[in-house]
């Protein structure tokens, strides 16, 4: 159902307020990429200090911008069940196509737990879900059998796999079956994992160069390797920069350095470090994405 491209979108701000004005024109861009879809409120978008109200503007400017032209599956995860059930029913009702949901974090719930938030926001909303397995942001991890368990349920049908562990996505792919989809978390892992039978990527680095980024997942969909290698090759230093500082850090910054957005973040979160943002700059450079 969600095999492809997929822009982990950032959320651009200007003067402390979500810029809407640039956040239709870099979804804009996107779709004219050609990305298969959008994933607006994740980590990238920096959900955590989103109000509720700015969540549902972006995912209603999100759905209204992509229109028929890409998917839409919104962040609305929460360590908070009830909170990630009303977020995902809004996003059913604003028209999204599917519904992101991370992992509880801090709160560190046992499997059972796990089983228990995503199956009530399951139950609590009818559009396709995928599961966000991301360890190093919320201290507990997805067992693939929990997976397994969760892929029974008839609307949840993919997970972002971003364990960093391709025995981890082989075993949820045993046990899930081949009709639940896998898709990458880390940019840099995408083509190992789809050649292992993953479906696509929801990339981070596709804010910045969405082409390359649908150019790797289509031919690895195809079964053209040699393609897909070719274009991982290229695009793997940029790739890696990606995860110099926390993201978004370093997605803003080069999106800011491309004259694309203003770098501007909600704290915590804070501009990365000089000496960080040259190196970042000398690998857009070499790449071709700035002008000497």
């Amino acid at each position: 159902m969600f095999e492809g491209m997929y822009t982990a979108l950032v959320t651009p701000f200007d003067g402390g307020k979500v810029d809407e004005v640039v956040l239709r024109r870099l979804i804009r861009e996107q779709i004219d990429a050609g990305v298969t879809g959008i994933v607006p409120c994740g980590s990238t978008g920096e959900s955590a200090t989103l109000s509720h109200g700015e969540h549902e503007t972006v995912i209603s400017i999100s759905i209204e911008e992509a229109g028929d032209d890409a998917k839409v599956i919104a962040g609305t995860g929460s360590n908070n069940t009830g909170e990630a059930i009303e977020l995902t029913r809004y996003a059913a009702e604003a028209g999204a196509d599917g519904a992101l949901l991370i992992s509880p974090y801090y709160n560190k719930p046992s499997q059972e737990g796990l089983y228990s938030h995503y199956r009530a926001v399951a139950e609590g909303s009818s559009i396709p879900l995928v599961l966000y397995n991301i360890p190093g942001r919320t201290a507990v991890s997805l067992q693939p059998e929990t997976v397994a368990r969760l892929a029974q349920i008839d609307n949840i049908v993919a997970v972002k796999e971003a364990s960093g562990s391709l025995d981890y996505a082989m075993r949820v792919m045993q046990l899930a079956g081949d009709s639940f989809t896998i898709l990458s978390g880390d940019d840099t892992l995408t083509l190992p994992l789809m050649s292992i039978g993953g479906k696509g990527v929801i990339a981070v680095t596709a804010n910045i160069v969405p082409e390359a980024m649908c150019d790797l997942v289509s031919a690895a969909l195809s079964g053209d390797y040699d393609v897909a290698l070719d274009t991982h090759r290229r695009i793997l230093p940029v790739m890696q920069a990606m995860g110099m500082e926390t993201n978004p850090g370093p997605v803003k910054a080069a999106l800011a350095m491309m004259g694309k957005i203003k770098e501007e973040f909600r704290l915590p979160l804070v501009p990365m470090a000089d000496d960080s943002k040259q190196q970042l700059e000398a690998v857009l450079l070499a790449a071709g994405l700035l002008e000497d």
